[in-house]
């Protein structure tokens, strides 16, 4: 097991209670905590010269100040060390949800930071550095598509599910950012992540993409050329019409949102109409819906292992025979706009054999 000797963290959290539980609990663990700041007091030029081996980006209430947007970029672009988003607040020292609470966050650290080691010292390039992922120029719309842009607010009748656990809003990031807007399609994104951060993602993953992206409690249909958010509290199902109905119960299973729900619930209304794209992630979650999501004739992606944060959500989906295809974040954008391109010739194909 790798030793926490040695090893750097820097701490971005918007409140000083946060700081102050997040400080204790690392060093407690052995861990070097070598920043400790609210995103207020930092700027491009701290946080480049932080030498640190991993960053716990604890903050729920991002908004519009500069501020906050120049360090949610750095994290979700730059960042040469990896980042771990919307753990959310620690409970109380005397509730007994605080053991789990650090076990949770304690297995997640030593996950990525198990490359550092007691011999090579914590001075290794990190698993995966985002300038790498990012580095991408944005996509072309095919021209069948520019010359016949459907208006604004158009249902979508192909959805694709986003799914993701840990490192996944860089990986979405990184995807929207190239994928150009003007493709018949729009999509939902699972992300498992700490309630307090859901209604950060719009702006966490959205913020430099053409693509819409925002709660699902803003409009009642999955529109073409935006990405709704999954909600994570309660399960999310759709109507005959393709509307979104939130429920009242929660998800099924350990995680929230379920991606292995989300899946089924999708491919059930959208049929071969739909595709799942899994990205970076601990964990298994999705690995056993996704062979229902073949049998309704839809497509099943994942992130490679080698650009992820953590590659265990799209290595169980690989491992278990069902991924079709699998790239980086850009990778994946250039195949999908591809797969929709032939998707659009083939129906016009169609259409014309059965033309008089």
């Amino acid at each position: 097991m790798t030793s926490s000797a040695g090893i750097r963290i820097a701490v971005v959290a918007d409140t000083s209670l946060q700081r102050h539980i997040l400080q204790q609990f690392l060093l407690k663990q052995g861990y070097q905590v070598v920043l400790n700041s609210d995103p207020q007091h930092l700027d491009l030029d701290v946080l480049q010269r932080c030498e640190t081996d991993l960053w716990l980006y604890a903050t729920v209430s991002a908004n519009d100040d500069e501020d906050d947007c120049v360090v949610l970029d750095y994290f979700l672009d730059e960042a040469a060390a990896p980042v771990l988003f919307g753990e959310g607040s620690a409970p109380e020292r005397s509730s007994e949800d605080y053991p789990r609470w650090e076990r949770s966050l304690l297995k997640k650290i030593m996950h990525l930071t198990r490359h550092l080691g007691d011999v090579q010292g914590a001075n290794q390039v990190p698993l995966v550095s985002m300038q790498q992922v990012t580095e991408e120029r944005p996509i072309e719309l095919p021209q069948c598509f520019a010359n016949d842009l459907a208006g604004p607010g158009q249902p979508a009748k192909q959805v694709w599910l986003l799914a993701a656990s840990m490192g996944g809003p860089q990986a979405i990031k990184a995807f929207l950012d190239v994928l150009p807007k003007g493709l018949p399609l729009g999509f939902i994104y699972a992300q498992h992540i700490d309630p307090h951060f859901e209604s950060s993602l719009p702006q966490a993953v959205g913020r430099h993409s053409q693509w819409s992206v925002r709660l699902c409690s803003e409009h009642p249909c999955v529109r073409e050329g935006e990405v709704v958010i999954a909600p994570i509290e309660h399960e999310l199902k759709f109507s005959p019409d393709g509307r979104m109905q939130t429920l009242q119960t929660p998800w099924d299973g350990p995680y929230s949102p379920s991606i292995e729900q989300m899946m089924y619930n999708l491919a059930q209304s959208y049929g071969k109409n739909c595709g799942v794209i899994v990205f970076s992630g601990m964990g298994s979650d999705g690995s056993i819906a996704a062979e229902y999501v073949q049998q309704q004739g839809a497509p099943v992606w994942t992130q490679n292992a080698a650009s992820c944060a953590c590659s265990s959500m799209p290595d169980s989906v690989r491992n278990a025979g069902f991924s079709s295809l699998s790239a980086t974040p850009h990778g994946l954008a250039q195949a999908l706009v591809q797969h929709v391109s032939s998707q659009y010739a083939l129906d016009n194909d169609d259409i014309e054999r059965k033309l008089p």
